[in-house]
């Protein structure tokens, strides 16, 4: 699925676990809808990435958006999360409050989680 205009791109990956939305471009009153648009149609699974390196505007109505997105997801058993946000648009993400609601990686934590082990723990008790 893909989104394309001159101030706005959109390109989804679907995996087994997870969506992959690249969001590139500017969000604003005009493009708002395209990108409701997608996220409304973005397949169910349990983890809605949205990467925003590439989104060099965030406005009001795409702050809303993402609010609304991240509400509705939860709704249905799942999570969104925001990665790698650009400079401009993590200030409105702080600015707005939204970074309080919803769950924001760097790249680098994404990468970190990744390459962790897996470690079972058991509930065992150790004599002294």
């Amino acid at each position: 699925m893909e989104e394309h205009s001159d101030r706005f791109d959109v390109q989804v990956s679907v995996g087994d676990e997870r969506v992959l939305m690249r969001v590139a471009g500017e969000i604003d009153i005009a493009t708002v809808a395209a990108f409701r648009s997608a996220l409304w149609s973005a397949p169910a699974r349990p983890v809605l990435h949205v990467e925003l390196s590439q989104l060099r505007l965030l406005s009001a109505a795409g702050v809303r958006t993402l609010l609304a997105a991240h509400l509705r997801v939860r709704a249905r058993g799942g999570e969104l999360v925001l990665v790698d946000p650009s400079p401009v648009v993590a200030r409105v993400l702080r600015v707005s409050g939204l970074h309080r609601v919803m769950t924001i990686l760097d790249p680098a934590t994404v990468i970190e989680a990744a390459r962790r082990p897996v470690v079972a723990t058991t509930d065992l008790q150790l004599a002294a």
